[in-house]
């Protein structure tokens, strides 16, 4: 099975994903993860890639469809793709139906975890983790059961991500929508498309999620 997961970020797209991963066998191909790996490697591809970024210049769809062929190519027929942060465009979204049908794949849903902005500038701007293991907690809805000492090693010591402020939130929110606008038309057109209420507890929103993967 191969689906496009899309959600803002904060919207808990990487956990479901991950549990999509560990649940099912499939493989996540997310262009920030493809380009790192493909910088690092010894090819033709990968020498390309890095002179692009290395001039601070964006990759290009054709790079990027580059990138997406050859990981489908290694994978075996048998393990589901989840494509994360491609397509962006109306011509990546064409790119992507012939790199599937080279490969003898469809697309099988375009799954959107729906949010709503309020609550999400809540739920990211309130996060902090323990800066020793990474335990997550918020201000208002987990706090650490005794105040400033981390419930799972004791730490004492609690950091946030300096880009966690309402108006970071808000403009990623607004790039989301722009970047998605152009493709959402193209996969309702065929029907594939469902939306999952991404404000809902981790266990609801895989919960609901499986109940599209079984309609397929």
């Amino acid at each position: 099975m191969n689906i496009i997961l899309l959600g803002p970020p904060g919207a808990g797209k990487g956990t479901q994903a991950n549990l999509l991963v560990e649940h099912h066998g499939m493989l996540q191909l997310s262009t920030g993860d493809m380009l790192r790996e493909t910088r690092k490697a010894d090819t033709e591809l990968g020498r390309r890639v890095a002179a692009v970024m290395d001039a601070g210049e964006l990759v290009s769809d054709e790079i990027v469809s580059a990138m997406i062929d050859a990981k489908l190519s290694d994978m075996g027929d048998e393990v589901g793709a989840i494509f994360d942060g491609y397509p962006r465009t109306e011509a990546q979204a064409h790119s992507l139906d012939d790199i599937l049908a080279k490969h003898g794949r469809k697309l099988h849903h375009v799954i959107e975890l729906a949010v709503d902005e309020d609550a999400l500038v809540d739920r990211i701007t309130g996060r902090f983790t323990c800066a020793k293991c990474g335990e997550g907690y918020h201000e208002r809805h987990k706090q650490p059961a005794q105040q400033g000492v981390c419930d799972k090693c004791g730490s004492t010591e609690f950091k946030r991500r300096a880009d966690d402020t309402e108006e970071t939130v808000r403009t990623r929110m607004n790039e989301y929508r722009a970047k998605t606008a152009p493709i959402l038309p193209i996969y309702d057109a065929r029907g594939i498309v469902q939306r999952v209420d991404g404000m809902a507890a981790i266990d609801d929103v895989t919960t609901a999620i499986e109940k599209v993967l079984a309609s397929a």
